[in-house]
């Protein structure tokens, strides 16, 4: 046995001392903890694999119950939900095959606040191999991202970070060939010392070559290999998980933590890996596969036995180093990239390796890549890892993945401020401009532009182009996929509960808009320390909205008839991501940012947002109310956040949203957009100016309906961030739309038409409110975000345009 850390006998001060000299960060009591379990003192290997797996990061110890207790995780379509790599839920048939959506959400915070390039690029480097290993085509990725204030006191760090982490998207994500469908992009003082990159990576695979991210049961019946693929490794990346598991100190940063990308070797290994799982169904193999990440070889290896119910053996000396020298627990522990682990039967694995080392000629394409077998898997349930015949870790494999559990202190986080004073004689044209100009709801197309949308030739509606990107996978089919993201940080600082519900209000209304039926969700929990009340309360504040939204909004399919949801949405895979807080700042405001997907069954009826023709009516759905608190105008033209926060109304989601796809599918809407940040008036501009900011039609609404508008003062019928739509309709569709609405118990109001001239009007009754020409919009809209990034930046071919025009 390797030698030993005396965690038993040594005092607390000492312990403490003892792990703070190797880096780790187990608390004194968790060390202790390990020696109980394993009944001896742990080697310093057996120390860093748990300080790896007890992280909140990798073991969920604080929120596993909260997410258990509230979050639904089945649902008819549900293949498989939140326990392996990625969730998967049925898409539907095409080619006479039944394909299932593949999807997977995560974060690389603290990477890239330290190293914003390479940890927004591994970022999207992990999330695409946690897709990629259950037997799924990726098929696109999004990427929320949250950053500090622009123009605040760290203005110019911010926007340092803000350009390495979409340099690092995009260097990575296009070199892949995967198309970027969208994401969401928010600036708060907030995130000035932490920024949030969170990714999420869609696939698609025919559900009989689904694979699983375990040792198979087949491995009961004749012997498997472990095989490692990929790059050497290296120390890079070591202490990763746990890295992203502490309080992120500037003194103290851990650079050597970040993982550095190589796409071009992961395009490779991609294509390698699709010839693997071909051999193996050729051959009738059952394999077990899964990527590298968090804990490296140890916790891959383990956690590939322990859910097939195996144990495993690994010898480091059979590993791919790119220096011998390196420790023991480097080598078991490093999260080195563009790596992956796979059991398979022995029989096959002569063969396994000759597709990665001669046919894709791994250590060719990268110094040191290969496919090695680096252990075998076992019937005892142990797992030993050794190295140079000294054994480093000896344990129950239920042991090592177990992790532990807290029971932590919440206490509760909403905040009731009060409106600002009332808003007299105020221009609200000049406020409509002003929140067209705030970089939180300026043009993105200057950053879509730096994502290559196109790559893989599936696109229907790109980013920017809708409320949700749309896919049209299968050719020759109707069949499409859409997919949008949300979370809005505002509302979550003011009512924790309501800020996580309303991110899945939106998405669902999101993807309303573009006529698809919502099949499941991921979430990315992002939050302070979850050993204060405060953080911890909010979060369990946002997993209970979360929860609720997903149960009382429901499933949505085309065969519902009644008003009330008989199936909750599915929440199939996420993160929770803690410890977003600096040792000099308070916590992050609660970010709970949702992905949604949905199937499309008729993507040649798909709308964009922009206007189409002159004369058609357009229709409210969702009266105003007010509800300005936490909202764009009351943060940006009157400097409060206060006010009533808009309450989560899931049956009215519902009903709406059922209005809006039936009708979209009907083929009877030409453009919708969601009413939600900046109200009615910044909807009806966003509708006018599309995706490129060239209007070709103007828009003249009536924001009370031609029924009073509920009383409400002219700035909360143009600015009330209640949700609804806005919809525009073909004329000769008048009634039927109408007769829906009436049928579902939807409210829905006329507001105007669709203009020739390209100007936006909004009145209330006979008294106009706006009245601004098409080019004072655009260029309020267009100007903001290409001025946030360095002058000099690297961008693909078309972002530098955009800046330029």
């Amino acid at each position: 046995m390797a030698a030993v850390i005396e965690v038993s006998r040594l005092s607390r001060a000492d312990l403490e001392s003892a792990l703070a000299e190797h880096s780790l960060t187990l608390k004194p009591d968790e060390a202790r903890r390990v020696a109980e379990l394993l009944g001896r003192d742990p080697t310093l290997t057996e120390l860093t694999l748990f300080d790896t797996m007890w992280s909140e990061h990798c073991s969920y110890k604080s929120s596993r119950a909260h997410l258990a207790r509230h979050l639904p995780t089945e649902g008819p379509d549900v293949v498989l939900g939140p326990v392996e790599d990625a969730g998967i839920v049925r898409l539907g048939e095409a080619d006479g095959r039944r394909w299932c959506l593949v999807m997977s959400h995560e974060s690389h915070n603290h990477p890239s606040q330290v190293l914003p390039f390479e940890g927004a690029a591994t970022g999207i480097g992990g999330i695409v191999r946690d897709v990629y290993c259950m037997g799924a085509e990726v098929v696109g990725v999004l990427d929320p991202l949250r950053f500090g204030d622009p123009r605040g006191e760290h203005a110019d760090r911010s926007r340092e970070i803000m350009a390495g982490v979409v340099d690092g998207i995009w260097h990575y994500a296009n070199a892949l060939g995967v198309p970027n469908l969208g994401g969401d992009l928010v600036f708060h003082p907030g995130y000035d010392d932490n920024c949030l990159v969170n990714v999420v990576a869609v696939g698609l695979v025919p559900e009989e070559e689904i694979i699983r991210s375990r040792v198979p049961a087949e491995a009961r019946a004749e012997p498997y290999d472990f095989i490692l693929v990929g790059k050497p490794t290296d120390e890079s990346g070591f202490g990763g998980a746990a890295f992203a598991s502490v309080i992120l100190d500037e003194e103290e940063e851990n650079r050597g933590a970040v993982q550095v990308p190589d796409p071009f070797l992961k395009r490779v290994l991609s294509e390698a890996n699709k010839a693997v799982l071909a051999l193996a169904r050729r051959g009738g193999a059952a394999i077990g596969f899964k990527d590298l990440g968090a804990g490296g070889i140890a916790c891959v290896s383990s956690e590939l036995a322990e859910a097939g119910g195996f144990g495993m053996r690994v010898d480091l000396d059979r590993v791919a180093v790119s220096d011998p020298a390196l420790p023991d627990r480097v080598i078991a522990c490093s999260e080195t990239q563009e790596r992956y682990g796979l059991a398979v039967p022995r029989r096959l694995t002569p063969r396994v390796l000759a597709i990665y080392n001669e046919e894709y000629d791994l250590p060719h394409v990268y110094p040191g890549a290969c496919a090695r077998v680096a252990g075998e898997v076992t019937n005892d349930g142990r797992y030993t890892l050794t190295r140079g015949g000294a054994v480093l870790c000896d344990a129950p494999v239920a042991v090592v993945t177990k992790g532990i559990r807290y029971e932590r202190e919440a206490a509760p986080a909403a905040r009731d401020l009060p409106d600002p004073p009332p808003a007299l004689d105020r221009d609200l044209g000049a406020d409509l401009l002003a929140l067209l100009a705030d970089p939180n709801l300026c043009d993105r197309r200057y950053l879509y532009q730096h994502y290559d949308g196109e790559v893989q030739g599936n696109a229907c509606l790109r980013p920017g182009e809708a409320d949700a990107g749309v896919l049209a996978p299968f050719a020759g089919s109707p069949l499409g996929l859409a997919v949008t993201c949300d979370g809005n940080p505002w509302y979550g600082a003011r009512d924790p509960y309501r800020g996580a519900a309303l991110a899945v209000c939106e998405a669902v209304r999101n993807l309303a808009c573009v006529g698809a039926w919502p099949l499941a969700l991921t979430d990315c929990l992002n939050y302070g320390n979850p050993e204060k009340p405060g953080p911890f309360g909010a979060f369990a504040e946002g997993v209970r909205g979360i929860g609720d939204a997903c149960r009382g909004i429901g499933r949505l399919a085309e065969d519902d008839q009644a008003p009330a949801p008989r199936h909750p949405i599915p929440v199939i895979s996420g993160n929770v991501s803690f410890y977003n807080e600096s040792a000099r700042g308070a916590a992050i405001p609660p970010s709970p940012i949702v992905a949604l997907a949905g199937r499309v069954p008729d993507i040649s009826v798909v709308p964009g947002l922009q206007l189409k023709a002159a004369g058609d009516p357009v229709y409210l759905l969702g009266a105003r109310r007010a509800e300005l608190g936490g909202g764009a105008w009351h943060r940006v033209c009157r400097g409060s956040e206060g006010g009533a926060v808009p309450e989560p109304d899931f049956a009215r989601v519902r009903t709406e949203s059922l209005a809006v796809i039936r009708a979209v599918q009907a083929g009877w809407v030409r453009a919708a957009h969601d009413v939600g940040e900046g109200g009615l008036a910044t909807a009806a501009a966003e509708m006018l100016l599309g995706r490129r900011g060239e209007p070709a039609r103007g828009l003249d609404l009536d924001a009370t309906g031609g029924d009073g508008g509920g009383g409400l003062p002219p700035a909360s019928l143009l600015f009330s961030e209640t949700g609804g739509f806005l919809v525009e309709l073909a004329p000769a569709a008048d009634d039927a739309f109408a007769e829906l609405c009436r049928a579902l118990g939807v409210a829905c109001l006329r507001l105007g038409a669709v203009t020739a001239a390209p100007r936006l009007v909004l009145r209330a009754g006979g008294a106009v409110l706006v009245d601004l020409d098409a080019g004072e919009l655009a260029a309020a809209w267009q100007g903001a975000l290409p001025r946030l990034f360095p002058a000099g930046e690297e961008t693909p071919d078309g972002a530098r345009e955009v800046a330029d025009a």
